[in-house]
């Protein structure tokens, strides 16, 4: 980690110099006090018409680069079709970083009203899709209790709505999936009725995007309906699950009551071959695929579990064994502003022996190195970058951490990582106030609040804000460019 006084020093630039060092692309941007940034620099930005701004995902289409952002609920004015709309995906082309343009925005569901919203955005391409039609592009989207929706986005500019998962089954909510392109399988998080949390896995079969297939719910055992321990599992909510290979990583409890499951997906998708009913929400079925559970402890979240797999650790290149390791890097969300709670951060836990999970190392921001818990609204981590690119993969992740902004973290050595830059966007005219009680009267400040963030084949890195700031596109520089080996 940076030394305090390195840190401050690197954040001291004034406002006039930060845009010089930014160049043209940032000067569109409605700029507040300052931006502060160490080894990163604004390539470009959109205001996404001052929507809350939740999930990036880049998706490659043909030679353009598109980017599709979930927001949270609300309603904002649409200068594409000049209406309010509830707020949904915003789609963007990105293929100049440095001049997004605004595509579309496809409003949150009808059926939620007022409380629109779509989160959470996933998406493949038809021609890895085993059903998929060639050339198609398509986008799941999450949308609160409304469920969940496929949309053909082959072009961004006019997407269609083309099936529609959930609503039948009242679902109470919905949030973080995965869809493997290759095979199609979705893990969907949804808040089935009568499961003890209102989150939790519904495994579908969305191959042929237009048709969807029911394979099983999955969740924690004590969490199935009709089950005694309901309300002490009910707590457990899951966040997300990542698949890669024939493992399954799930989150559960984002804040408080962290989980970590790893589970063999070809038995999670087959089902146990011993029960008359191999996908019956038993005990026994639910346990069948785990291969392991890890209970973070009461203060700790697991809002990301986000496997690193394969890595050979220079320090231990002389080592006749261990010189190869996997590991899982989790991430706990912080929820309360000017940190009244516990602090949340970054751990790597070694999972070469996936049966006996052990925490080796953390990463966080020193408070005093931007005075965060005075700033206003969430100081700690919410998320990290989840792509597999080999762009950065197993060298570089990149952490969203709400007013600390975005950060960019060397873990090439996973026993010891190290923060290399950072970018924490200026507030703009549409950043809201996050407020706390003090002595009975509510005290509001305005803060950025860098919430999920992302990154594509280029090495661009993809900053959305939960505060309505936007989304910030920035890129490495100096000696974090360097340790990502980017040219």
């Amino acid at each position: 980690m940076l030394p305090t006084t390195f840190v401050r020093n690197s954040i001291s630039a004034t406002l006039a110099a930060v845009l010089c060092a930014m160049g043209m692309a940032a000067q569109a941007q409605s700029m507040g006090d300052r931006a502060e940034a160490l080894n990163m620099r604004l390539v470009g930005y959109s205001d996404l018409q001052g929507r809350s701004a939740y999930q990036p995902i880049i998706h490659r289409q043909g030679d353009r680069y598109i980017a599709y952002v979930g927001h949270h609920a609300g309603r904002h004015m649409n200068p594409l079709t000049g209406r309010e709309e509830g707020n949904g995906t915003s789609i963007l082309d990105v293929t100049d970083p440095a001049n997004p343009q605004l595509l579309f925005h496809i409003p949150g569901s009808d059926l939620l009203g007022d409380e629109s919203e779509a989160q959470m955005v996933r998406a493949c391409s038809g021609s890895d899709l085993p059903q998929g039609r060639d050339g198609a592009e398509y986008l799941l989207r999450a949308v609160g209790s409304a469920g969940h929706e496929i949309w053909d986005v082959t072009r961004p500019e006019a997407p269609e709505i083309i099936s529609l998962i959930g609503p039948e089954a009242g679902l109470v909510d919905t949030h973080k999936n995965w869809w493997e392109c290759e095979t199609g399988i979705a893990y969907l998080v949804s808040g089935v009725p009568d499961w003890a949390t209102r989150r939790m896995t519904q495994v579908y079969d969305l191959s042929n995007p237009a048709e969807p297939r029911f394979i099983r719910n999955f969740g924690l055992p004590g969490q199935q309906p009709g089950d005694p321990r309901q309300e002490e599992m009910a707590e457990y909510d899951l966040h997300g699950p990542i698949a890669v290979g024939n493992r399954i990583y799930f989150g559960y409890g984002t804040f408080l009551n962290g989980v970590i499951q790893i589970v063999d997906r070809e038995k999670l998708l087959r089902g146990n071959p011993a029960e008359a009913d191999p996908f019956e929400p038993t005990d026994a079925n639910l346990e069948y695929p785990v291969i392991t559970t890890m209970y973070t402890g009461p203060r700790l979240g697991a809002h990301t579990a986000f496997p690193v797999l394969g890595m050979d650790i220079p320090e231990f290149a002389e080592n006749t064994e261990g010189r190869t390791r996997d590991m899982l890097l989790v991430v706990g969300e912080s929820l309360r502003n000017e940190c009244t709670e516990n602090r949340q951060m970054m751990y790597m836990v070694d999972i070469t022996d996936e049966t006996k999970p052990w925490p080796v190392a953390n990463f966080q921001v020193p408070e005093e190195s931007g005075d965060f818990c005075e700033r206003g609204g969430r100081f700690g981590t919410h998320s990290s970058s989840e792509s597999f690119d080999p762009v950065y993969y197993g060298k570089v992740v990149i952490l969203a951490y709400f007013n600390a902004g975005v950060r960019a973290v060397d873990i090439r050595d996973p026993f010891s990582p190290k923060e290399i830059g950072y970018f924490i966007p200026p507030t703009t005219e549409n950043t809201t106030q996050r407020c706390i009680r003090v002595d009975g009267e509510e005290q509001c400040k305005t803060a950025i609040q860098t919430n999920n963030v992302e990154f594509d084949d280029r090495g661009y890195i993809y900053a959305a804000d939960r505060a309505n700031t936007g989304l910030h596109i920035v890129e490495l520089t100096g000696s974090a460019r360097e340790a990502a080996d980017l040219p």
